[in-house]
C-alpha cells in the first residue's frame, strides 16, 4: 500500500515538471519570434527611409543639372548680337548642339597656341591672345568711319557690354589729355642763349679800322692764340683772355694748347 503511494506521488510530480517545462518552451519561442518580427520590421524600415533619401536626393540633382543648362543656355544668348532674332529655347538647344557640347568641353589651351597670328600687326596678335582665352569671342568688321562704327558696335553688344566700353573710352579720353603737350600760350618761352666774353666781343665787336675781334673756339673760349690782323702782332693768352705777358709779336709764334 505504501508502494502505491509513493509511485502516485511521482507520478504526479513528473507531470508537474513536464507541464513547466512546455510552457517555457512555448514562452521562449514566442519571446523569439518577437524579436525576429522586431528586426525584420526595422530593416524594413530602415530601407524604406534610404530609398526615400535617394529619391529625394536624385530629384535635387535633376534640378541642379537642368538650372546649369539653363544658365549655360542663357549665358551663349548673351553672346549673340543684340539685333539677332529670338528663337525657341528647344530649337536653339537643337541647332546649337555643338556650341553647346564646344561650351561643356572646351578644346584645351595647347590646340590654340598651336595656330599663329595671321600677322605681326598689334590688331592680329592681340586678337590672337584674346581666341586663346575665349575662342568664342567675335569681332565684327568695322571699315566705316569713327561714328558708324561705334554704332555698329553699339549694335552688336548687351547694354552692360557697352556700357563697360563706355568706362574704358572715359578713361582712354583722360589719359590722351593727360599725354598731350600744353598749350601753345602756355608753352616756356626757352632762354636766350648765353654768350661767353669772347663770342659777345667777336660778335658785338665795333667795325672801326684796327679795332680787334678775338677768335673763339666751339666753347665759347679765347683760342690760344690771339692776332691783331690790321696791325700784325700776334700773342699767348689764357681761355679767359688774359695775355700772356712777352709774347707780343710780329714773328711766327707758338702757343701751348694750339
Amino acid at each position: 500500500m505504501a508502494e502505491e503511494q509513493r509511485d502516485l506521488i511521482s507520478d504526479r510530480g513528473s507531470g508537474v515538471l513536464n507541464v513547466g517545462d512546455t510552457q517555457r518552451s512555448g514562452l521562449g519561442r514566442k519571446a523569439a519570434f518577437s524579436t525576429l518580427s522586431i528586426l525584420v520590421a526595422l530593416l524594413i524600415v530602415g530601407q524604406a527611409v534610404t530609398i526615400y533619401y535617394v529619391y529625394q536626393q536624385s530629384g535635387q540633382i535633376s534640378k541642379l543639372t537642368k538650372t546649369s543648362q539653363n544658365l549655360q543656355l542663357e549665358a551663349l544668348q548673351r553672346k549673340l548680337p543684340a539685333n539677332a532674332k529670338p528663337v525657341n529655347k528647344m530649337k536653339m538647344a537643337k541647332a546649337n548642339t555643338p556650341l553647346v557640347m564646344s561650351a561643356l568641353h572646351p578644346a584645351p589651351f595647347e590646340d590654340f597656341s598651336a595656330k599663329a597670328p595671321a600677322s605681326n600687326k598689334t590688331e592680329d596678335l592681340v586678337k590672337h591672345v584674346l581666341l586663346q582665352a575665349d575662342p568664342s569671342k567675335m569681332f565684327p568688321e568695322l571699315k566705316d568711319n569713327l561714328m558708324d562704327n561705334l554704332k555698329r558696335l553699339r549694335s552688336t553688344m548687351t547694354h552692360v557690354d557697352w556700357k563697360s566700353f563706355e568706362s574704358w573710352m572715359h578713361k582712354w579720353l583722360l589719359f590722351e589729355m593727360a599725354k598731350n603737350p600744353q598749350s601753345e600760350d602756355r608753352k616756356a618761352v626757352p632762354a636766350a642763349k648765353v654768350l661767353t666774353k669772347c663770342q659777345a666781343e667777336a660778335t658785338f665787336g665795333t667795325d672801326l679800322v684796327g679795332h680787334f675781334r678775338p677768335q673763339c673756339d666751339e666753347n665759347g673760349d679765347y683760342l690760344p692764340k690771339q692776332c691783331n690782323f690790321t696791325t700784325g702782332f700776334c700773342w699767348c693768352c689764357y681761355k679767359n683772355g688774359t695775355k700772356i705777358k712777352d709774347t707780343d709779336t710780329r714773328e711766327k709764334l707758338e702757343c701751348p694748347g694750339e
